[in-house]
Formats: C-alpha cells, structure tokens, sequence
C-alpha cells in the first residue's frame, strides 16, 4: 500500500499537535484566513492585507521580500503604490499581532516566533507524519484516526476570499493534497473492511471530482467487496464514457486492471472476513502439528537440508523471501512424517501464524479429496462455513487468498501425487509447505524433491538404543545391530520393534533377535519393497494382548478417513469405555493414530495389513461381516434419530430397515446436526463398502436417511458418487426394493442440483422399482419428487398429479410431515396453472400443517411457498415476512442452498414492488450463497439481476448477467433461454 500523502513541496520543522499556552497566537489557512489570541478571534483586515498574511504564514518563518509579496498580491500587473500598499499592510498587522511576530528583515518581511503548532497547516501536516508512521508500522486503525483529525482541520475552501495569484496556487496545492488524504483514509478503511460505510462518502466525492480516477476506483473496490460487483463493472462503464466524451483518454491502466480483476472475480481482492475493531482481535492461529517424538534420532542432514528451505521461506535467510515447497519420498516406514513432523516443530517459531496438517490417504484406495481438505483447512483459519464456496477452484482461491499476508507452515501428509498437493498449496511468500508421498513428485513444478533412504547402521542403532535404554543395548551390542538389521534399518520397523521390547522387562535383547531371525516372518517381506512395511508391522501384532489384537483386526475393516470412538465401540461391540483403553493402548504401540479427541485413524499401510490379519485370524469368519454389519447399525440407527428430531411427524423412519445394534440419542437438534456432517465421509464409506453385501438394504437406507448431506449443499458431490454407486450395486443384486430407494436418494441429488431430465430419468426407474416392490414408502416419495420435476418442466397439470398421489400416499401412512411438504408443492403447481386464489389456500394449509407438527426445518418450507402464492398474488409486505420466517429456520438448520434460494424470491418480491436497489442486493446474496437447481437456478438469480440493474440505470451491467444466464440455460436445455434471449434482443435492449 501507499503511504499517508505528503503535503506537496512543503518543507517545515515538526511541530507537536497543540501550540503552548492557553493565550498564544494561532492561525488558520484551511479555510478564510484567521487569526485567534486564545480564545479571542483577531481582525486581520481587508482582503489583500489577509493575502499579505497568508503568504508569511505559509513561507513558515522565511523572509519574503517585497517584490516577492508585490507578486504573491497582484501577480504581473501590480498598482503603482504596490510597496506603499505592503508596508501599509504590513504596519496594521503588526498592531494586531504580538510585538516581534511580524519582523522586517533585508528589505523584506516574516512571522517569527510562533510556537509550534500554531498554524493549522502545520498540525495537519504533523498528523499526516504521524499517520504514516503508524500505518508503517501496520496500527491502520491509529493511522486512519490521525487523518480524521488531520482532514477535520479544514474548514471550508483554503484561503477563502484571498485574491491574488499566490494564494490560488495554495488553494490548488492544498486542496489537492486534502484529496490525497481523503484517498489515503479511504484507502484505508477499505483495508479494515469499512466497505459498505465508504460506499457513501465515495459516491459524493466522485460526484464533486467526476474525472479523479483513483476516486472511482476506490469506489469500485469498495462495491465490488460490499457484494455489488455489477455496480462496481457499472462505475468504470461511466468512468471510460466520461473520460472518452470530456478528454478523449482512455482510464489510466490501474484502473482499467481493476475492473478485468472484478470481470474475474480476482480472489486478492476478497473483502476481509469481518471489518476489524477499533482494538485489534488475535487472528485464529492453528496449531495442527502432530506430537514430535520425544526421541527422535539421526537425519541430522536432512534436517539441516529442509529447514534451511523453511529459513528462506520464513525471511530469516538474506536470499530474500519465497514460498517454499518441499517434498519428500520413499517406502512406507521409512520416517517420512516423523522427520517433517519433527522439522515443523523445529521451524513453528518460523510461522507465527499457524501450522496445518492434513493426511492426504495417497496409499489408500479413497485418497482425501482436495476440496475437502481446503474445507477443513479454511475452517481451521477462521472462515465461517457459510463463506466456504462449493467448487474446488473456488476453495483454493479463497484458501490462498485467507493466507496472504500471512507466515503459515502447511504439512501435506501421505500424498498421491502432485495434482492432489497442488491446490493445496498456499502460493504466497512467507508461507511454506512440507510433503510427503511414496512417489517423487518430479511433476510438482518448484518443489525441493528429498529422497528419503532407510537409516544407516549407526543411526539405526541409536534409535533402538534411545527407545529401549543404553544398560540393556550395551550389554548385547551385536544382538541390537543383529535386530535392526533384521529390520532393514527401516524406522517404523525399527520403532516398533523396539517399543515391544522396552515394554516388555523380562525378554533380553537377544530373545528379540531370534525371534526375528525366523525368515518365514520377516526375511523376504523386509527386502520387498512394501511388503517390507508388512513385516514391520507383524512384529508389533504378534505381541498384542487377545482384545488389542482383535481391536486392530476389525477396526481395520472399516473404510474411511478416521473413525469416532462411538463408531469404534459398535464395530467391537463393546462399552465406550473399554474401547477407548484399547484404542488407547494400540496408540502406545503405534498401530492407530490419535486424529482428535474422540477419533482414531490408521496408517493407510497399517489398515491393509490389520485387514490381511483379520482375514488370516479372525475366528469365526463370519465375525468379519458382522462388525461392519454393527458398524451400519450404528450409522443407520443414529442418522435416523438425527433425521427424526430435524423432521418430526415424518415416519421416513418407521420404513427404514431395522437394525440390531443401538446408535447414539441427542438432546438437541444442534448436536444431531453436528454429527451428521462430522461423520459424513466414514458414513458415506460405510455405505458404499457394504455395496455387494448383505447389507445392501440397509446401506440404501442409510443414505437416505442422511439426504440433508446434499441438501445442505455438504459432501454433495461424495453423495451423489455413493447414490450412484448404490444404484449399480442394487441392479447387480437384482433388488427392486433397495434399487427403487438407491434411485430415489439419486433423484434427490439431481433435483438440488438442477439436473431436472436426468432426475426425471432417474425417478420414473425409482416408481417402476417402488411399485414393483409394493414400498409404498418409497412410492410417495418419488411421486413428490416427480411432480417437483414436472413443475421444473412446466406440466403443472401433470406435477398436481404427482402431488396428489404423494399426499394420497403419506396420508395413508399418517405421514403427516410429508403430506404437509406435498401440498406445499401443490400449491406451486396450481400457481403454474394459473389458479393464484387456490395456491394460496392450500400453501396456507400445508404451512398449518407443518405448524401443527411444530417449529422443524421443513416448517421452513411451508413458509417458502406460501411467500411464493403471496408474491403471485402481488401481496409483497405479506410475502416477505413469510420469506423472511423461512430465512431465519434455514439459517438454523444450515441449510445453505435453501438460505440462496429464500434470498432469490425476495429478490424477486422487491423487483416486483419496484424496488430494484433491493432486489439487486438480495439476488447478489443468493449468488454468493447458491441456491437449489444448481445452474439453472443461478441462471434465474442471474436474469432477475440483470433486471434489476436495468431498472437502476445500468443497461451494460444487466447485459453481462443476462449472457451469462442464457449461457447456463444452453447448457442446460432450460425453456427459460428463450426469455433471456428476448432480453439481450436489439429491440428489447432499445
């Protein structure tokens, strides 16, 4: 950023902000020119004898000479008695003026004396100073106090009502400088996230000053970050046609850049999360490093090697900052993410503003998807979900942009490959990022490649000995190097083979080497490449208690990233208690990772090779299939309980398929919430790990029971590749029923998502299975769902058949909360016949209905469509209070895309009641949030802007929405393209 703006060419001595004594003499120039004794405000005379005034002032104590004063006065055509009249003048003042404050000096004249201070000029200047200082320093809140103060000491037009040349080439320097200022404050308060406030000032100010470029593009900047990035692209329309038509000149490139970085929503110019206090708040600092090990050994090279990359990155090395990617490879158990864990420890001081971790799963089958991760990683930074966006390019902007400015080490754990890392990485000097992968990421553009080999002997030997005690190594030296040799001086191996002898007091070094001499175990696997890990890990299996061994094997079947103690203690079907000191104790041995409080994760080598021990050793087999069987009870009973208390009344539940094992109770709908989106991604595995089992119906279930996962817009995309996967798995099993639900949960996510022919696809399959089946469950739903697509599509005669079929049906199963959501949707379809009078009637009866049942997330839905009937029925006041009743249940039940969607029909409310401002402010927030019918529904939010920006004056702004809402329309084959191309047709546009 700039600096505060210097006065121009003004040269003084630093004064402090108040001149001494209550009685000295003061002087004002940001303004009429006046004079004050104290309090007592003094006669400085005629004009010209103020002009004489003014021009000593503002020589601050340098003599001017006579004829200097004769030019200052009249310019090149003075009076005959030029210097008569300046002495005269001169005489006068100094009556009014303390004795010696007006001095001759060769020939001339100067103010001397002063204290300091006593020119308002100088106290401006002197705050000007101080305000630089303190915005160099970063204290933007002090410096942005100090030019209030500094600005405040004008007082009008300077020097008001003197003639003369010099005093108009003052109030052209000085009225210049005060723009400065107010641009260096406005600036400012666009930094604090003052945006919306500046709006107003801006707007006023570039009115008075039309063609002052930086005006208006602070005024762009700050629409732009205040959500009205249509008005902002609108400023610089009006800016190019006033410069083309008043100076034929195109804007200068600053100005011209900014608007291409609006065009493209440039995330450097994202507003702040928050303005910031007047007293600065402590920004989040995460600390996700895992625990170092306290004996850690050797590496002493590479630890060198990599942390003097983080030096470099940090700006503690003299070569200048970068940011810094280092990447690490080698087998499994080779220390990888020991010794970067170890060197991020080392560097925290490095990076005040936090470390991030992440395990990336690169070696399993599902590797962490990259848009997850930038989730947990802008949460963990202080980002509020609700301004987490959807898409993965939109994730990493945001992400790169939060980290500007900022010293943050980011860990990558376990990568796949260089596109999973690369939109993880922060992109922005000062941060760094350490990776580890099995594979050299040669294609990692910029990264610093580490090799990572096994130990040498005598580090090898040195680790064992920490970890298991010199007295015991000293005394069998060779059998030590005979045992970390055996494991191939791999860490891990090494690690865990010394842990099981320090816990074990009476086994010597030498029972260990034996029983590691035994080839059928160990030899081969350990020069093997992976097969390697395999054998380090059977050294600590082997020495596992019966209960830890089985707790290893089967909380090894489970998919997914991590799992929750509760889960842990359904899958062992033991109390919670007692699997929280198993899970405890295999984390002492190494074999299950601490991810949380209360969540537990395998080493993806490790979970491969505890499930190799299950299917070798666990007895009965059968006991396999029955702890995953008790994991999917587990999941199913607690998400129907959560689905249960979000929608009372609904018996969704009652036709799910029963389950065996408990799942968890809440108290409160917060905590409910709070779980299902906790344990979306191990909920989601389950169900697609139990595809091509017995389990199949009940994992259909499941995912229906959770369906607010893409609702909400959460996990969307991970729920619809577990819907799909379903829909295969229960055709292969050739099961009408289950495939007629895994269908219906598919509709669903095509609905949210605006694909409305292949959701017709979809649900016509579902109704066909459903009826086949005889699950009349089922049938109702699809029926809503297809009439919910008829609407889409237009045949509302046809949608209030759907509908009346699904009310039929959930009054049959005294499905009161689903009749009340279907004849909400009734409503909607007599609307699109025409029948205004009859939509409100029965939008009136559903939201009576879902009242009766009680304050629920669908009570939301009855206060959406009845705001719709009203809107219909050109009952505006009526209709916004009801969208604003669905807006506040939404905002509580997180449901983000329906917030987008609320804030898009009361967008079109104001529209409708002429009140374009409004709508263009509410259809921007639902843009920003997104809404239900995914591009097809943002090419509606799109058309109704562009309406709204027409209305407002702004043809070129309405334009570019409306191409991008026929664009949409295209691609979706949506009617709604027609009426779009009709607004960009030249007649229209006339």
């Amino acid at each position: 950023m700039d600096g505060v703006p210097r006065v121009p060419e003004q040269r003084r001595p630093g004064f402090p902000a108040e001149p001494d004594g209550a009685a000295a003499l003061r002087f004002g120039v940001l303004g009429p020119v006046r004079a004050w004794r104290g309090e007592e405000t003094l006669v400085t005379g005629s004009p010209q004898q103020r002009a004489l005034l003014a021009a000593l002032l503002l020589r601050e104590g340098r003599t001017a000479t006579a004829g200097e004063l004769i030019d200052a006065l009249w310019g090149e055509e003075p009076p005959s008695q030029a210097l008569a009249a300046v002495r005269t003048y001169a005489s006068r003042l100094r009556k009014v003026l303390d004795p010696g404050v007006l001095v001759s000096e060769s020939g001339g004249y100067a103010v001397r004396g002063l204290a300091e201070g006593a020119l308002d000029l100088a106290r401006a200047q002197d705050l000007a100073a101080e305000a630089e200082k303190a915005r160099s320093s970063g204290d933007l809140c002090h410096a942005r106090d100090l030019l209030r103060r500094a600005l405040a000491l004008w007082d009008g037009e300077v020097l008001a009502g003197v003639p003369g040349p010099y005093a108009e080439t003052q109030r052209v320097r000085l009225g210049e400088w005060r723009l400065q200022l107010l641009e260096s404050r406005l600036d400012m308060d666009l930094e604090q996230g003052c945006h919306a406030e500046s709006v107003s000032e801006l707007t006023a100010l570039t009115a008075a000053h039309p063609l002052r470029e930086r005006l208006r593009e602070l005024l762009m900047l700050a629409l732009y970050r205040s959500g009205r990035q249509a008005e902002a692209l609108a400023v610089y329309a009006d800016t190019r046609r006033l410069l083309a038509d008043e100076l034929g000149v195109d804007p200068r490139p600053g100005l011209q850049e900014l608007q291409q970085r609006i065009l493209r929503a440039d995330p450097q110019l994202a507003e702040p999360s928050a303005p910031a206090a007047e007293t600065a708040t402590p920004s989040v600092r995460p600390a996700q490093l895992p625990a170092t090990v306290p004996d850690f050994t050797g590496r002493a090279s590479f630890v060198r090697e990599l942390s003097d990359v983080l030096s470099a990155a940090s700006g503690r090395a003299t070569t200048g900052r970068v940011m810094a990617v280092s990447a690490l490879a080698g087998i499994g158990g080779v220390g990888k993410t020991t010794l970067a864990v170890h060197v991020a420890h080392q560097a925290r001081s490095a990076f005040p503003d936090g470390q991030l971790y992440v395990d990336l799963q690169g070696a399993g089958a599902r590797p962490a998807e990259p848009e997850t991760v930038l989730g947990s990683f802008l949460r963990a930074l202080g980002t509020a979900d609700s301004a987490i966006p959807d898409s993965l390019e939109e994730r990493a902007a945001l992400y790169r942009s939060v980290l500007d400015g900022r010293r943050v080490l980011v860990l990558l754990d376990n990568a796949r490959d260089a596109a999973q890392v690369r939109p993880l990485l922060p992109g922005t000097e000062g941060c760094a990022a350490l990776v580890t992968a099995r594979v050299r990421m040669v294609d990692l553009a910029g990264a610093h490649l580490v090799d990572l080999d096994v130990m040498s002997p005598e580090e090898a030997l040195a680790l064992f000995t920490r970890i298991v005690g010199e007295e015991r190594v000293a005394s069998e030296r060779q059998a030590a190097l005979d045992v970390v040799g055996a494991c191939g001086f791999l860490p891990l191996a090494i690690r865990i083979a010394a842990s099981r002898l320090a816990a074990r007091r009476t086994w010597t070094v030498s029972v260990l080497a034996a029983k590691l001499a035994d080839e059928r175990r160990r030899l081969d696997e350990l020069q093997a490449g992976d097969q390697a890990v395999e054998a380090t890990f059977e050294l600590g299996y082997g020495q596992l208690e019966p209960a830890q061994a089985r707790a290893f094997r089967l909380l090894g079947l489970a998919d997914g990233p991590d799992i929750s103690l509760a889960a842990a203690a359904a899958v062992l079907d033991l109390p919670v208690e007692d699997t929280e000191d198993l899970l405890e104790s295999l984390v002492d041995t190494s074999l299950l990772e601490s991810a949380a409080p209360g969540r537990y994760r395998f080493h993806d080598l490790v979970r491969l090779y505890a499930r190799a021990c299950a299917e070798r050793d666990e007895q009965p087999p059968s006991e396999r299939a029955a702890a995953l069987s008790r994991l999917l009870d587990f999941y199913l009973a607690t998400a129907a309980e959560v689905y249960a208390i979000e929608r009372p009344g609904d018996r969704l539940v009652d036709g799910l398929e029963p389950t065996e094992h408990p799942g968890l109770t809440f108290t409160e709908g917060s905590a409910a919430l709070d779980w299902l989106y906790t344990e979306a991604a191990p909920l989601l595995a389950c169900v697609r790990q139990s595809a091509g089992t017995a389990r199949l119906r009940r994992a259909v279930d499941l995912l229906w029971a959770a369906k607010d996962l893409t609702e909400s817009g959460a996990n969307s995309h991970q729920y619809e590749t577990t819907a799909s996967a379903m829909c295969e798995a229960t055709r292969a099993a050739d099961d009408a029923r289950a495939e007629g639900r895994a269908r219906t949960t598919l509709t669903n996510v095509l609905l949210v998502s605006g694909r409305i022919r292949q959701a017709a696809e979809q649900a016509e399959l579902a109704m066909a299975l459903a009826d086949s089946a005889q699950d009349s469950t089922a049938v109702s739903w699809v029926a809503n769902d297809r009439g919910l697509i008829s609407l889409h599509q237009g045949r509302y005669a046809d949608g209030r058949d759907f509908l009346e079929q699904a009310i039929e049906g959930y009054r049959a199963a005294d499905n009161r909360a689903g009749e009340a959501l279907s004849l909400c949707n009734l409503s909607r379809a007599h609307l699109g016949m025409g029948n205004t009078a009859k939509a409100v009637a029965i939008a009136h009866r559903g939201l009576t209905a879902q009242l009766d049942i009680g304050r629920t997330m669908r009570l939301a839905n009855g206060h959406f469509t009845l705001g719709i009937a009203l809107t219909q029925a050109d009952r505006h006041g009526e209709a916004l209070q009801q969208f604003s009743d669905a807006l506040g249940i939404f905002e509580a039940h997180r449901q983000r895309l329906w917030q987008g969607t609320t804030n898009f029909r009361i967008a079109e409310v104001h529209l409708a009641a002429r009140r374009p401002a409004q709508a263009a402010q509410h259809s921007e927030q639902a843009l920003a949030l997104g809404c239900i019918g995914g591009d097809r529904m943002r090419g509606n939010v799109l058309t109704l802007l562009g309406r709204s920006l027409s209305a407002l004056g702004q043809p070129d702004r309405a334009k570019a929405c409306w191409r991008e809402a026929l664009s949409l329309f295209q691609q979706c084959g949506a009617p709604q393209a027609d009426e779009v191309r009709a607004l960009l047709s030249p007649l229209t546009a006339a």
